[in-house]
């Protein structure tokens, strides 16, 4: 289930990785390891993204509900070099990212980790989107 909209997911896959995304509110779920798997894809290291995961146990509980084991989510927040304010699990099952947030880092990240995770983005919903990408 969604943790916005509360509506149930589907699941879209790319580069043999699979995602859960929510038709409704244009959100997306990425599983523990899904952040790992795109960043080796691509060659990229660990970055801000991992270390603020690593830091997501501490960060302020919200109401949105991890659609792994409904446990509240949590906020972190990754600078890219815009704020944004993920949620993630702390029984680390994973991460959301609402509509917003993924325009926002794909618009604002090109290196790295986060650079990676928004190639990502751009290439899995770039008619959805509706994004402009570099060279275009």
């Amino acid at each position: 289930m969604c943790p916005e909209c509360k509506k149930l997911m589907i699941v879209i896959e790319l580069d043999a990785i699979e995602v859960d995304h929510c038709l409704i509110c244009r959100g997306t779920w990425l599983d523990a390891g899904e952040i790992e798997a795109i960043t080796e894809r691509t060659g990229a290291s660990t970055g801000r993204l991992s270390e603020a995961l690593r830091s997501a146990r501490t960060g302020k509980r919200n109401d949105r509900r991890c659609p792994r084991c409904r446990r509240r989510m949590r906020t972190i927040h990754l600078d890219c070099p815009e704020e944004l304010e993920l949620d993630y699990c702390p029984l680390e099952h994973g991460l959301w990212f609402d509509q917003g947030e993924m325009k926002t880092l794909i618009s604002t990240c090109a290196e790295g980790e986060e650079g990676a995770v928004a190639s990502f983005f751009t290439d899995l919903y770039r008619s959805e989107l509706d994004i402009e990408t570099k060279g275009e």
